[in-house]
Parts: C-alpha cells; sequence; structure tokens
C-alpha cells in the first residue's frame, strides 16, 4: 500500500495552512512561534474580564461553580476588581472556551462503521485510524513536534506520516492542556485534508484525555469538535484529583479487576458520573491505559476500537506518531524527548 510522509514545515500563530511545503526532510526547519489559533482562544482586557464576571461574582457563582472556599471568595473578588494574574485570566478565558464548545459535543455513535461488525472485522467499512501526538525537547518545553499517523485498519499499516516542528508559547495549565497542543493537531488535520485527502481518518485517537477531565472536556473533545471528526482520547496515566478519584483507588481497583488483556473497568467518581474507562490492553503489561470519548463516539465503541488497535499497551496509531515525533526531535533538535 502507498505511503505518504510528509516534512513539515513549522506551524506559525496564522490561520490554516493552505499549501504544503514539499522541503526535503533532510533539510533543517526553520522554527517559528505557533500558539493555539487565536480563533480558538481569543484574549480579553482587563475591562471584558471584569464586566464578564460582574453579574457571576455578585450571584456566587462563576461557571456553575459555588464560592464557598475563602481562597475562592478571594479569587473572585480579584476577578470582580480587575486584579487577576495574566495565567488567571487565561484560565478564566478557557473555561469560556471549553463550555462554548463543549455545547457541540456528541457521545454517540455517528457513522456507519461504528455499527458494522462481519464475521472477522470490528467495524467493516473503516478503512484509516489516525493518531496524534506532541513530543517536546528535554532542554526545553516550548521545543516541540507536533506528529500524524495514518494506519490502514486493520491491518494497521501507516500510509501517512507528518512531522512539523512547533514552539509552543502557552503556558502549561493543568487542567488545560488543550490551551498548549489542541491548536497544532488541528493545523495537522487541515494540513492532511488539503494535501492527502484520499487517506484522511475516519477517527482520531489523540495523546490525551476526552471526557475523562475535571470539565468533562479535554483535549480529544476539543480537537473533535474543532474537526468534527469522530475522536477518542487514550491517555497513558489517570487524570485524578477531582470527583473523589485518587491514584490510589485506581491502583487498587486495576490490581483486583485487570488480570488479562481486554479487561477493563469503568472511571467513575463519587457523583456517579462515568468519565472513561481502564483498559489493559495486552496480556503480560500491570498498566492500563484510559480511554474515554472525545466526540462522535460512544464508550464502548471507542473502547473495542483502542483495543483493536493495540499490538503493544499503547494503541499503534499514537505509538507509531509518539515514535515518529521523538526521531524528528533527535535529527532536527539534537535532543531526546518527553511527552
Amino acid at each position: 500500500m502507498p505511503c505518504a510522509v510528509h516534512g513539515g514545515t513549522a506551524f506559525q500563530n496564522a490561520p490554516l495552512p493552505r499549501k504544503v511545503s514539499t522541503a526535503s526532510s533532510q533539510q533543517q526547519q526553520e522554527h517559528t512561534t505557533a500558539a493555539c489559533d487565536s480563533s480558538f482562544f481569543p484574549w480579553e482586557d482587563n475591562q471584558s474580564m471584569v464586566s464578564m464576571f460582574h453579574l457571576g461574582w455578585l450571584g456566587g457563582t462563576v461557571f456553575n461553580r459555588s464560592v464557598s472556599t475563602a481562597g475562592a471568595v478571594f479569587t473572585d473578588v480579584r476577578r470582580y476588581l480587575g486584579l487577576l494574574t495574566f495565567t488567571e485570566r487565561m484560565k478564566d478565558q478557557w473555561r469560556k472556551e471549553q463550555v462554548l464548545l463543549k455545547e457541540k459535543l456528541l457521545e454517540q455513535d455517528t457513522e456507519e462503521w461504528q455499527h458494522a461488525d462481519d464475521d472477522t472485522t470490528l467495524f467493516h467499512g473503516l478503512k484509516y485510524v489516525a493518531g496524534l501526538d506532541l513530543s517536546y525537547t528535554k532542554e526545553s518545553s516550548e521545543n516541540a513536534c507536533a506528529s500524524l499517523v495514518v494506519m490502514s485498519y486493520p491491518d494497521l499499516t501507516v500510509v501517512y506520516s507528518d512531522c512539523t516542528p512547533v514552539q509552543v508559547t502557552a503556558p502549561y495549565v493543568p487542567g488545560f492542556l488543550c490551551a498548549r497542543e489542541v491548536g497544532f493537531h488541528v493545523q495537522m488535520v487541515e494540513r492532511l485534508r488539503q494535501s492527502a485527502s484520499e487517506y484522511m481518518p475516519q477517527v482520531l485517537l489523540v495523546d490525551g484525555n476526552g471526557m475523562l477531565h475535571p470539565s468533562g472536556f479535554g483535549i480529544a473533545c476539543h480537537l473533535g469538535v474543532l474537526t468534527d471528526l469522530p475522536t477518542i482520547g487514550v491517555a497513558k496515566n489517570p487524570f485524578t484529583g477531582f470527583d473523589g478519584m485518587t491514584k490510589e483507588n485506581h491502583r487498587t481497583v486495576s490490581a483486583e479487576q485487570l488480570k488479562k488483556g481486554g479487561d477493563s473497568f469503568l472511571v467513575v467518581g463519587t457523583s456517579g458520573k462515568v468519565y472513561g474507562r481502564a483498559l489493559l490492553s495486552k496480556d503480560g503489561i500491570t498498566s492500563p491505559v484510559y480511554v474515554s470519548v472525545g466526540h462522535r463516539v460512544t464508550l464502548d465503541t471507542a473502547v473495542k476500537l483502542v483495543y483493536a488497535c493495540c499490538q503493544y499497551r499503547i494503541p499503534e496509531p499514537i505509538r507509531q506518531a509518539d515514535i515518529r515525533s521523538r526521531e524528528y526531535i533527535r535529527q532536527h533538535f539534537g535532543s531526546d524527548s518527553t511527552t
């Protein structure tokens, strides 16, 4: 099967690219500053932020959160007075974006292939699955490589690969990975759509969480809604520290319920809300992956597809994207990498 391999040109903080560079992958790429597309995460000045939260503060809630602790009250007072730090203002704006985009989230199977199985293959009619990953150099939390790999299904052969150097300028804030990375993922998908549409995937697997997130709307949800493609979040570690979920609880339940490849358990908060499912993807391993809905897919379908794509612990499309992004960093940055 033919394979399209693209050596990426660094993304800029500009509209989505309309022309694909055909420069040799051996050439050193120019590193340009890029953050999440400004159309997804617009900034607002102090006065706008004060106005936005005026009624929320006086009413005693901000984003449906009860002002019940001294720290929260102090933060809301500073918000009302326009005294928030730059990072706090960014978090407020990102929360606003999450609320707006979450209204478009679909938690059901919307594609024919999601309902079609034959005697030998799950998801009959599914041809292409993509994995997306972002790796950083060890020396810098800004220099990174975005990677997208498309694999044929069910044989899991790479048919398209694209790696692009990026400079990540948005700060890391727990719970807001989307602010650092989702803009680059959207651009990678758009470049594939324009340059090699014959390999356009029917589903995206993302290294990160979907609904397994304090807001119920992680990076996989953002990417799915922004691209309008079925999307699944696959995380290597549990997202804890909210709704009564702790790492200790996950370890205990994993030891009790995960014995062989294919075993899984629901990730449920003390509220009773189901956030995702922990899946032991292969025999002989002890650490599960955490699967959650991104967009236009049910949790059951997401878990079945992730399991079908696993040759090792991590589903192969994400694993291949990770391998390629790390190799790109070694070749072009002369550095080891982290994810």
